[in-house]
């Protein structure tokens, strides 16, 4: 494309600019209305990607006649699978941490809780900018239209000046605040400068989006009348229907599966989803009638019980959408939730370590003592894997969140020890000395695969369990669960069961 030619199609024009041949990004300029003058002024478009991070496309809105000018980040890459929730503890007079970069999407929020403040995702869409110029820009915003509002409603625009007042202080440092950045598209980030370790003062968490954010993000939330007829169409016909509950049963078949928050792992690939039936493939499953997670379509699940050997009870699941094609695999957790964490050691040394299989759930963290790499829980999400595949996994999420880490915009010192540390990382694979792999799980829903026999006999892989503290529990949720109604009922079942078999 030559510059100045008018871009049509920016997803093809970011990929073409992401490819290996393309060496530089040529500079767009557009024509385009100014909403303030009405005159026309000139957008420049720069189609880039920030290096292991996204494919961006910059834009730059100036008017030469009212000197009207603005600026906009959009993604040109796709959304991630989960919805990041970021929340940064900024204390008082740390200029610092004011300065830390902030890439906030156009279909993220910002919170400030202490002032009840909230940044829509439709104010300061696609922004690249620090704690404090967000803050700041806010403010400006606000700013910029107290005086029709002094003439509109004076006490409204009174109680804005006072809260402008305490916004600013917040920009500048005098007050400690929470920053909360939450993006259903998971296409924002928060600086880490201590990357890959992790920041007291920063937390990441990710999250399955709910309906109605897919909805707001363009995914098909409400099927048309034509898919409703297509499914009604396609809907099976021979299942043997049993207990008169919708339970069915086939036979063992075809594999993939729906997304679920609740399940230890999640998988789509046909390497990985074999993993999930090494251990047992029973002749009969059973099946759930449930909707595609991709086009929302009624779909089945098929899915059975086993039992993992030095692990648990373990229920896979699976299913295969017939309209979109859509197919992945699950591991959710049989039986009740584990009275004790569980901390798994793995000391690797051999190729035979690395082939090692392991399942990761979404609350186990990752430690590697000898790099201090520590990987908080939710992390990776939920894994089937090996001990190799963890570590190339590792890398690729490092290289992807922390993705300015190798940017030229970061000073040649952190850049080299960036550097330093991904090399180190991938050096584990090469087994040049014997490091050591932790999986911490709160809920003991991870394993890892002895390599003899009987695990009493694999003297590298070493299992701890440990009482969770009410942090833990809280984050769970444990701390509120009310089980004493199930429980009453089941006494009174079993109560009433005896004294029949007594009567008989």
């Amino acid at each position: 494309m030559e510059s100045g030619k008018a871009l049509t199609d920016i997803q093809s024009a970011a990929d073409a600019v992401s490819a290996e041949e393309a060496s530089e990004s040529p500079l767009h300029e557009i024509e385009s209305l100014c909403m303030r003058c009405e005159q026309n002024g000139i957008t420049r478009i720069l189609l880039t990607r920030i290096p292991h991070f996204r494919e961006l496309v910059l834009m730059a809105f100036e008017c030469p006649h009212c000197y009207e000018s603005n600026n906009e980040v959009q993604f040109a890459g796709q959304l991630q699978p989960r919805g990041c929730y970021y929340q940064l503890k900024v204390p008082s007079g740390d200029q610092q941490m004011l300065n830390r970069q902030v890439v906030k999407s156009d279909s993220a929020t910002i919170k400030i809780p202490e002032l009840d403040f909230e940044i829509p995702p439709e104010a300061q869409r696609g922004t690249l900018s620090t704690v404090e110029g967000i803050l700041k820009r806010a403010a400006d915003e606000l700013e910029g239209l107290q005086e029709e509002r002094r003439k509109v409603d004076p006490g409204t625009a009174e109680a804005i000046d006072k809260f402008l007042i305490n916004l600013r202080s917040f920009a500048e440092g005098s007050a400690s605040f929470s920053f909360i950045l939450d993006d259903p598209a998971g296409n924002s980030f928060i600086e880490n400068p201590y990357a890959p370790m992790q920041d007291p003062s920063l937390s990441i968490k990710f999250y399955e989006r709910t309906p109605e954010q897919q909805a707001t993000l363009g995914f098909l939330a409400e099927m048309s009348e034509e898919i409703e007829r297509k499914c009604e169409s396609n809907s099976p016909t021979d299942e043997k229907r049993i207990s008169g509950i919708g339970v069915q049963e086939f036979s063992h078949g075809s594999v993939g599966a729906i997304a679920n928050r609740h399940a230890i792992a999640q998988v789509n690939s046909d390497q990985d989803a074999e993993a999930l039936y090494r251990y047992s493939a029973p002749e009969e499953v059973e099946t759930l009638p449930s909707t595609c997670g991709a086009c929302g379509a009624p779909c089945v699940i098929h899915f059975y019980a086993t039992k993992i050997p030095y692990f648990r009870e373990v229920i896979v699941m699976a299913s295969c959408c017939d309209l979109c094609g859509y197919r992945s695999s699950e591991l959710k957790p049989g039986g009740e939730i584990s009275k004790k964490g569980k901390r798994i050691i793995v000391r690797v040394q051999t190729l035979k370590d690395l082939s090692r299989d392991v399942i990761k759930s979404d609350t186990a963290c990752v430690k590697v003592p000898e790099l201090e790499l520590e990987l908080a829980s939710g992390t990776l999400g939920g894994l089937v894997t090996t001990v190799e595949g963890l570590v190339t996994k590792t890398i690729e999420n490092l290289e992807r969140v922390h993705g300015f880490m190798f940017g030229d915009s970061l000073d040649e010192t952190k850049k080299k020890k960036w550097q330093e540390f991904n090399h180190k990382l991938k050096k584990l694979l090469d087994l040049e000395e014997p490091w050591t792999l932790i999986l911490d799980d709160a809920l003991a829903s991870s394993f890892v695969a002895p390599v003899t026999d009987a695990i009493e006999e694999d003297k590298q892989l070493h299992v701890e369990e440990y009482e969770r503290t009410w942090e833990q529990n809280e984050e769970l949720g444990l701390n509120d669960m009310d089980t004493s109604s199930a429980d009453n009922a089941y006494n009174s079942t079993s109560t009433g069961a005896i004294f029949q078999e007594v009567a008989l």
